[in-house]
């Protein structure tokens, strides 16, 4: 761990010059002590680090201390930092190993693409937190320490253990094989086996994941995306409300936002767009059509379209005078 955060320090005070202790700490989220005792370790090592003393000073790297990494071109450089700039490596619990990943290939690249590749890189945007409509996208909230143990299990092929609290029922202990870990829509699943069998599970609900020191038993090699698909085919076939619906395109987003999952899509030439997706039930689906207003006009089933009906007598009985 220290050797990581020696080469972060080093990265950091080649990309920004002179840095004061203070800063240094903050961005390294340790201590002014520890920020100290390791440029001493530098110094000792024979890196070139100075200190400038008074107001304005602060660390700094004697000019021309550089490696450059002369085979990754421009586009190359790009593709790293404009993948990097996505919320994934957040998601996924990694966002300070990221954070170092992109000093270090930013620091080794020669000084002309350096600048260059930088400020393309301020031009792509990947996934930000809200969208046109100021909805923020924000991820499921996942205990302290659940995800780095699950990542941790899923990765070095060990058993999980985790207690888990489903809807509408009382949390119970799992033991399971992991497989490997996917995000939809900002949520993330565990895909797992239990002697055998496929389980989905959400880490939002895990209230304490330990990986145990046992072997999983699961297959050498992966395919995460059909398996997550065939997962999903099996999930949306059981107990899931179907529905076809017609809506205004200018609305599509909002109600797919609502909507399961989405099985089929059509234009149609009025500027609508018929929709086969799938609602968690019926309630579910009459609350997100209802949002809608005469925007959108459910095709079947045919109880929708009466449970659709009936609100809006009520809600008409309600308001005439």
């Amino acid at each position: 761990m220290r050797a990581d955060r020696l080469v972060a320090l080093v990265l950091l005070l080649r990309q920004r010059g002179r840095m004061t202790a203070d800063e240094i700490a903050r961005e390294l989220e340790v201590s002014t002590r520890t920020v100290l005792r390791d440029m001493e370790a530098l110094s000792t090592a024979g890196v070139p680090v100075y200190a400038d003393r008074g107001r304005y000073g602060g660390f700094a790297l004697l000019p021309g201390f550089r490696t450059e990494l002369a085979g990754l071109n421009h586009d190359e450089a790009l593709a790293l930092l404009t993948a990097g700039s996505g919320r994934g490596a957040k998601v996924f619990g990694l966002s300070a190993p990221l954070a170092s990943a992109m000093r270090k290939v930013v620091d080794a690249l020669p000084e002309g693409q350096r600048v260059n590749v930088g400020e393309a890189a301020q031009r792509l945007l990947v996934e930000p937190e809200t969208d046109l409509l100021s909805r923020r996208l924000a991820p499921e909230e996942i205990p302290d320490g659940v995800l780095s143990e699950v990542r941790r299990a899923v990765l070095a092929g060990r058993r999980l253990r985790f207690d888990y609290a489903a809807p509408d029922k009382p949390p119970r202990q799992h033991t399971v094989d992991p497989i490997g870990l996917v995000t939809v829509r900002d949520r993330m699943y565990l895909l797992a086996l239990v002697s055998g069998e496929d389980r989905t599970y959400r880490l939002s609900r895990m209230l304490t994941a330990e990986e145990i020191p046992e072997p999983a038993d699961r297959p050498a090699e992966v395919d995460l995306d059909r398996i997550w698909a065939e997962r999903t085919a099996r999930f949306l076939s059981d107990r899931h409300l179907p529905v076809v619906v017609r809506v205004t395109a200018s609305r599509r987003e909002e109600l797919l936002e609502a909507a399961r999952a989405l099985r089929a899509e059509e234009s149609e030439p009025d500027g609508w767009v018929r929709l086969d997706i799938i609602f968690e039930d019926p309630p579910h689906a009459v609350w997100a059509i209802w949002q809608l207003g005469a925007d959108a006009e459910v095709i079947t089933p045919q109880a929708l379209r009466d449970a659709l009906a009936d609100r809006a007598r009520h809600l008409t009985a309600l308001y005439t005078p």
